[in-house]
């Protein structure tokens, strides 16, 4: 990887501070033409940072692109980095898009640092749903269906190129609080899983850890006909971000692994030993204690029917049971953003603006499950999207062959 020459915002940060006024230049790769570019930015500030490094809001100066982020990490030069790749190959709607990257020296020479140039989305839904909680009131379920569904749309996506995020939690789904648009990033777990191959159990932020890796599960995909999809632990964290959303709290909130089973327990009641086969096949008893359930409808007595159902099918010890992203896409919880609407396109959101465009499918994620297309998406809006991509309405029409999609044999 060569080292260009750079004036960048993310390196300049004396004492974590950077003038807004200033003009910074780089020289960036363009993921859409694989080529060189002089970039350049001004109000530039630092809008988040963690173990991964430095997130900076900037402006960029040329084009139409307006606010971006660029992220900072540390990258072995002996090694690719799985971030970039992924990010360079997926294409979908609710899947933060990566514009530039580029490299800087780290003044160590075995190391540099790898800059990711990203749409930017100034809100989490974390801090949304925290706006109401914070005046005492409940996020309504209304908007929880609206962020879900879309992603859900960007994990099945993912899970359709074998790609298994690892890191799904609120703070890592951006929303725009004026159209609900909702954006999920942060790639840095991201990784292919293969049937057979073992992975780190230490993965996904605590709150969010599927129980099998808190048990020492390495093997964390399932197998469908001839297929290994890698959703089960992305599915589990996808449960514990919509309980979170209706309770208005983190729902498992663990101080330490050992506490987070514990309080996942005090829920589902203490496995089977036929579950603790399910998660870990090699798994040796310890004793657990044993603790009964507590029903979902008991700690979310306000949640509706078809909510607590989704739980159900999700919160589950043994991980064959939860339901894919795609299977929860055509769940009944979500029939309220499929209505038509008085106008004929759908519901709109409280404030009276419509709703993002939720049901824009591509051809690939008609593909993902052909069967479920129709409980997917509403007739209203199915039409427009055959038309779209020319599939005749009077004849069955073909998927893709998915595997030609899938990224095995791609990313190291």
């Amino acid at each position: 990887m060569s080292e260009p020459s750079v004036h960048s915002p993310v390196t300049a940060i004396p004492g974590q501070k950077i003038d807004p006024t200033r003009v910074y230049t780089i020289e960036a790769t363009s993921v859409q033409t694989g080529q060189k570019t002089r970039l350049q930015y001004t109000d530039c500030k630092i809008s988040g940072h963690g173990s991964f490094g430095v997130v900076v809001a900037a402006r960029l100066i040329d084009g139409d692109v307006g606010r971006v982020a660029l992220k900072r990490t540390k990258q072995d030069r002996r090694f690719k980095n799985r971030e970039l790749q992924i990010m360079k190959i997926t294409r979908h709607p609710n899947i933060i898009r990566l514009l530039y990257w580029y490299y800087e020296p780290s003044g160590k020479p075995e190391e540099v640092y790898l800059n990711l140039v990203l749409d930017y989305e100034p809100e989490t839904i974390f801090r949304t749903y925290r706006i109401w909680t914070k005046q005492q009131l409940r996020f309504p379920e209304f908007l929880i269906k609206v962020h879900m569904f879309q992603l859900c749309r960007a994990v099945s996506y993912l899970h359709s190129m074998g790609i298994c995020h690892r890191d799904l939690k609120p703070h890592n789904i951006l929303v725009d609080p004026r159209t609900c648009k909702t954006t999920l990033i942060d790639f840095g777990s991201a990784k292919v899983l293969r049937e057979g191959e073992a992975n780190v159990s230490y993965t996904c932020s605590r709150y969010y850890r599927a129980a099998e890796l808190i048990f020492g599960a390495t093997m964390y995909t399932h197998q469908l006909g001839s297929t290994s999809y890698p959703d089960t632990i992305d599915m589990w964290s996808i449960g514990c971000i919509f309980a979170e959303l209706l309770q208005g709290s983190v729902f498992f909130p663990g101080s330490s692994g050992v506490d987070q089973l514990v309080e996942i327990i005090k829920v589902l009641g203490t496995p089977s030993p036929d579950q603790i086969k399910a998660m870990v096949p090699n798994y040796h008893d310890r004793g657990l204690p044993h603790i009964k359930p507590t029903p979902f409808s008991k700690l979310l007595p306000r949640a509706s029917p078809e909510a607590i159902d989704l739980l159900q099918n999700l919160i589950v010890f043994d991980p064959s049971q939860r339901l894919s992203a795609a299977e929860l896409l055509a769940h009944a919880f979500f029939d309220e953003i499929k209505h038509p609407g008085p106008s004929g396109t759908g519901p709109v959101l409280p404030g009276g603006e419509r709703m993002p465009p939720m049901f824009n499918f591509s051809h690939h994620e008609l593909s993902i499950r052909p069967d479920l297309v129709n409980r997917i998406i509403p007739s209203y809006a199915r039409r427009e999207i055959y038309i779209q991509h020319g599939i005749d309405l009077s004849k069955s029409w073909q998927p893709i062959d998915l595997r030609t999609v899938r990224v095995d044999d791609i990313i190291d």
